[in-house]
């Protein structure tokens, strides 16, 4: 009788040594930067605010602060430097790894380059950053004047309320993302700072994948497959490349951020980024840094 209780006591508690997550290594903090938009309206805390806390339960000094959603690369870049020394300040390190999706990857490159921030950044890992412009930034300008009017009004009054004291251009930074303004202005003048590792990902679904796509993707989708190929929904894998290339992973632009409304999706983006972070402590260990 007592081994039987023993049994089913042990069977009910199942206690493990460690039953926390293993904790990733790594010796400098992390700055998750978001993209261009209000998807963060379906995620409490922003865009890449959950990922953020699922490494920091890994133990990593994880941060994924804000910035205006519809403002220009060079103003985002400035408010992404202020909170990045906020951060350096908060942690009394000298460095970060910046890991950023979209638009967050051209607003990083701006600021490594050309507000002096690569003194302060080990690596830049971007994941689907239209490095080379998005073909829906043309079909954007290409709309009649009174819908692009109503679309700027529109995404400049949310961009406004989305952030205290927040600014917004839809108009400018939909010109920025265009394929024409990446290839011939920006890509020229920023160039990469031979003192950051940069490393990509791109993303692919829908149109000549195996992957389905969110439905409100699917145009966006069939667009881009038309001009630019194989893509996520708003960034083509072509565009998305840049650096080291780490290659595609299989999903579209939101599940990337944790917003998944397909049931058939396995994609984790928890496990995607703690993979990548497990990556560059991987890396860091095997280096000289002190």
């Amino acid at each position: 009788m007592p081994n039987l209780t023993s049994t089913a006591i042990r069977r009910l508690a199942r206690l493990e040594p460690f039953p926390q997550p293993n904790v990733i290594p790594l010796r400098n903090p992390v700055v998750l930067m978001h993209g261009f938009g209000l998807l963060a309206f379906l995620a409490k805390g922003g865009h890449l605010h959950e990922e953020a806390m699922h490494l920091r339960v890994r133990g990593i000094l994880a941060f994924a602060p804000n910035v205006s959603p519809y403002d220009t690369i060079s103003d985002r870049a400035v408010t992404w430097k202020s909170h990045i020394q906020e951060i350096l300040s908060q942690t009394r390190h000298t460095k970060v790894h910046l890991i950023a999706h979209s638009m967050g990857g051209l607003d990083a490159r701006y600021l490594i380059s050309e507000l002096g921030m690569h003194k302060h950044v080990l690596s830049l890992t971007t994941i689907s950053s239209p490095h080379r412009g998005s073909s829906i930034a043309d079909i954007v300008l290409e709309q009649p004047g009174k819908i692009k009017e109503w679309l700027n009004d529109a995404a400049n009054w949310l961009g406004e309320q989305a952030m205290i004291n927040g600014n917004a251009d839809f108009h400018r930074a939909i010109e920025n993302l265009t394929p024409s303004a990446m290839t011939e202005d920006f890509n020229p003048k920023v160039i990469n700072h031979p003192d950051v590792v940069y490393r990509s990902f791109a993303g692919g679904a829908g149109k000549g994948t195996l992957h389905s796509i969110n439905p409100i993707l699917r145009p966006f989708n069939s667009i881009i497959y038309a001009r630019e190929g194989i893509n996520d929904g708003l960034v083509s894998v072509n565009s998305a490349i840049w650096g080291d290339y780490q290659g595609e992973i299989a999903a579209d632009h939101a599940q990337q951020i944790g917003i998944d409304f397909m049931p058939s999706s396995n994609f984790s983006s928890n496990a995607f980024i703690s993979d990548l972070i497990q990556d560059l402590s991987n890396q860091e260990s095997g280096s000289t840094q002190p």
